[in-house]
């Protein structure tokens, strides 16, 4: 039996998610879905999978699992829904009163070492004037499709901005030992969610001798345009 048990540690609440029975002897692709209430969450969300025997066996070696519940295999996975983590921090402001362009619908400001917290090197700046997408974000609890492709194309953006400046310094690396909270280790997060299995050096070189298949690339890892992402 392949379950999920989750756990929110604001609330102090768990409960169980999705159960599937397992059958055979070939290798499966199983697809487990859970959905909570958001009234039962806060602070980290944990969710904890695991193979377990869905039956009492008699007939087992004395070294092996028999009992029904028997853990075989778990894995653990968490996010932080609110509290002292690192978040994006946002502000909306008049374009025309800045630098940057007055036609520029955002503008995400990345600087600092990689060593900095993340609070303090990122902010993503909203053009008022553009009200596409400000009410894109007004209504990001619950978007409209313009607000959804407006929303994924200022993702991907953004993807693509912080992307590029982790690549850009030598010191970006998968053994590089970032704190919790610095910009480093938000770019190793979003590093290794895009590009699963490839290596920091393999996809650096690949931006410097073809930046056009990069971007393609890129494109491709943040599913632009894909409202159900």
């Amino acid at each position: 039996m392949l379950s999920t048990v989750w756990t929110a540690s604001g609330s102090n609440l768990s409960g169980p998610g999705q159960r599937t029975r397992l059958a055979g002897h070939e290798v499966c692709v199983v697809e487990l879905e859970v959905r909570l209430s958001g009234a039962d969450l806060g602070g980290r969300l944990v969710l904890d999978t695991a193979l377990v025997l869905a039956e009492r066996r008699s007939d087992g070696r004395p070294s092996s699992p028999r009992r029904a519940g028997s853990v075989l295999w778990s894995e653990r996975g968490s996010v932080r829904l609110q509290g002292d983590a690192p978040q994006f921090p946002m502000a909306v402001i008049d374009f025309a009163k800045t630098s940057f362009p007055d036609g520029a619908a955002w503008h995400l400001q990345i600087s600092g070492s990689l060593d900095n917290a993340t609070m303090g090197s990122l902010l993503l700046l909203v053009n008022e004037q553009n009200k596409v997408t400000t009410a894109a974000f007004e209504n990001a609890h619950k978007p409209r499709p313009v607000d959804q492709v407006v929303l994924s194309a200022v993702y991907a953006d953004a993807a693509r901005t912080m992307i590029e400046y982790a690549l850009s310094h030598e010191d970006f690396a998968e053994e590089s030992d970032y704190a919790e909270d610095s910009l480093g280790a938000t770019l190793l997060s979003l590093f290794d969610q895009l590009f699963p299995g490839q290596s920091i050096t393999d996809v650096r070189l690949r931006r410097l001798q073809s930046p056009a298949i990069f971007a393609s690339d890129l494109q491709a890892a943040v599913k632009i345009f894909e409202v159900s992402r």
